[in-house]
């Protein structure tokens, strides 16, 4: 059965009108599309949500609906935003054609700059010898060609969903926007149920944040007493947030052993880190035999001496640029011996101290050991780390799954498609890593992509973020933004991590700061997006019940409460949850 989230209402309790953060939210209910009231429910609740501060006071513009289906269906499920723009019969707006057997286009007049638009179709195709076939969206205006704006992995016989956006750089009188086979295969394509609906960038936002606000943050109610249960009228509570449920962490490298500065700027941010390439095979063992982890040893012990969760990068590397020179010469059995005696080296020596591991780095783009070793080499593979260490989350980390839609190597659906093939085949592959280097990052692209891969009902990370230095470092700042708030916003994402690792001559793409930690333009972000996603110190009274209401982030808080002379401390943990969290402190 496909899940997929549907935001609905929900009576939440009034908060308490002093609280800073005192907007009440609806959270999202998780339901079968099978339901008959799914459009009319969004309907609903896209017209009567009351939304909080943070959001424009009066709202009446459409919010994102992130359904999405990965499997193929005997009937396409009806447009999203009953059509959208589509659903109108004004001939001089929109018009619809089938150019030819091979290809659909739609006709689209009047699209604005800056607008985001959502696209999304039911796409099945037809053809001799066709078993399946890439179909992919593209757009032409009168001045540019978007080649991708998403793809789908089509069928006969049944009907695939495509999901995808765009956002124009210049406006457009006239666009055409063409499902095309890119290996120009003899199939033909049929659509139905398409969509294309725009949002404005405050609309866009707008989602964000009741997102955010439902899924990030929870409803709290504190009830001071006294001995004998009587609540206490007027007593004072300080409330601090000491810690963060959302891991956002960034890559660290050996250059932050011994620098004082370095460690101080990283930890007053982040709780969460990735060695950079200091695990990586290459690094360990440069020479057969001669296996040294001292600098990931040191760097492990300053992760753990500042309480910041780590990620494992990576077991091997499918990449040959990337394999030890001396691992590049071996083949048969002793490559598989080699392997095999790198795995246990790695997994035994740092066993339960990293939250995951990156098993195949890069599989869906490059195959060495596929091709030294087998087919089932990553199976092999994955079962040995799952084997060694049972408790961390085993990721597929890949490139160009959500940056772009244009790379046939890393599509949504052939990244779905290998990950059920490692299933099939008794692999516990249980989390989805999206490196996420962005050149031009495309909003409504990256939210259509990870829709779809929320599907499967795992853990998803985006893994290596930043943005190309083909860009001034201001632009970068200006795309990080965008990319960051798509993952903290999306529901299924559980973690982000930076690919911002500080040597002497810069960093991978994109630096946070320059070499005296001082904040580029891309740190500022960073900084502004902690603070904002962080619930400030909280001062107010219980009411006449005795009772204190707020609305806060998810993860640890310090609270502290004064009644005339007598004062009492408490720590409160915020998971995710529907439910009001309710929380008792005697004075």
């Amino acid at each position: 059965m496909d899940e997929t989230y549907i935001p609905m209402n929900r009576n939440h309790k009034p908060l308490h009108s002093n609280s800073t953060n005192a907007n009440a939210v609806r959270p999202l209910q998780f339901l079968s599309r099978n339901s008959t009231k799914i459009a009319l429910a969004f309907s609903l609740w896209a017209s009567f949500l009351v939304l909080g501060p943070l959001l424009v006071a009066s709202y009446d513009g459409p919010l994102y609906d992130h359904t999405a289906y990965t499997e193929c269906k005997s009937q396409p499920e009806k447009a999203l935003y009953q059509g959208g723009i589509l659903k109108s019969h004004a001939v001089n707006r929109i018009g619809v054609s089938a150019s030819n057997a091979n290809s659909q286009s739609l006709i689209l007049n009047d699209l604005t700059q800056g607008t985001i638009y959502s696209f999304s179709s039911w796409v099945k195709i037809k053809g001799a010898g066709a078993d399946s076939a890439v179909i992919r969206a593209s757009l032409k205006t009168e001045n540019k060609t978007y080649y991708c704006i998403g793809t789908v992995l089509a069928k006969p016989g049944c009907w695939s969903f495509l999901k995808g956006g765009f956002v124009l750089s210049s406006p457009s009188n006239f666009s055409v926007l063409f499902l095309q086979n890119p290996d120009n295969r003899n199939v033909s394509i049929e659509i139905a149920s398409t969509s294309v609906q725009p949002f404005t960038e405050e609309q866009w936002r707008t989602s964000q944040q009741y997102m955010i606000n439902s899924q990030r943050k929870r409803a709290v109610t504190i009830h001071v007493s006294n001995g004998h249960g009587e609540g206490l009228r007027g007593a004072a509570i300080d409330i601090r947030q000491v810690s963060k449920d959302f891991p956002f962490g960034s890559a660290i490298a050996q250059t932050i052993l011994g620098n004082l500065p370095y460690q101080n700027w990283f930890i007053k941010r982040f709780h969460a880190a990735v060695f950079e390439n200091e695990l990586k095979w290459y690094a360990t063992e440069p020479e057969q035999g001669k296996v040294n982890y001292t600098i990931p040893d040191q760097m492990l012990r300053f992760v753990r001496a500042n309480q910041i969760i780590a990620r494992g990068h990576n077991i091997v590397w499918e990449d040959p640029k990337y394999i030890p020179a001396w691992v590049s010469n071996l083949t048969g059995p002793e490559l598989q011996s080699a392997v095999n005696s790198r795995i246990q080296s790695l997994l035994n020596k740092y066993k339960e101290e990293f939250i995951h591991w990156d098993v195949s780095n890069e599989m869906l783009h490059f195959d060495f050991y596929e091709q030294s070793l087998g087919p089932n080499a990553t199976l092999h593979f994955c079962k040995a780390a799952h084997k060694l260490d049972p408790l961390a989350t085993l990721f597929m980390n890949d490139f160009n799954v959500v940056e772009t839609c244009s790379d046939i190597n890393s599509t949504v659906d052939i990244y779905i498609s290998r990950l059920r093939e490692l299933e099939r085949d008794g692999v516990s592959m249980d989390g989805i890593g999206l490196e996420g280097h962005f050149d031009v990052p495309n909003p409504p692209l990256i939210r259509a992509t990870i829709d779809r891969l929320a599907t499967l009902g795992l853990p998803i990370w985006l893994t290596e973020v930043d943005i190309s230095n083909t860009l001034d470092k201001e632009q970068q700042a200006i795309y990080l933004e965008e990319v960051l708030r798509e993952g903290f916003s999306h529901p299924s994402v559980n973690g982000i991590m930076l690919w911002t690792a500080l040597h002497p001559n810069g960093c991978y793409r994109m630096c946070l700061t320059d070499n005296n930690f001082q904040n580029l333009p891309a740190g500022d972000v960073v900084d502004k997006l902690l603070k904002e996603w962080q619930t400030g110190e909280i001062e107010g009274e219980t009411d006449e019940h005795g009772s204190y209401s707020f609305h806060g982030f998810l993860g640890e808080y310090q609270i502290s409460v004064k009644y005339g002379n007598r004062t009492a401390n408490s720590t409160i943990s915020l998971c995710r949850g529907d439910e009001t969290k309710h929380y008792n402190i005697q004075i």
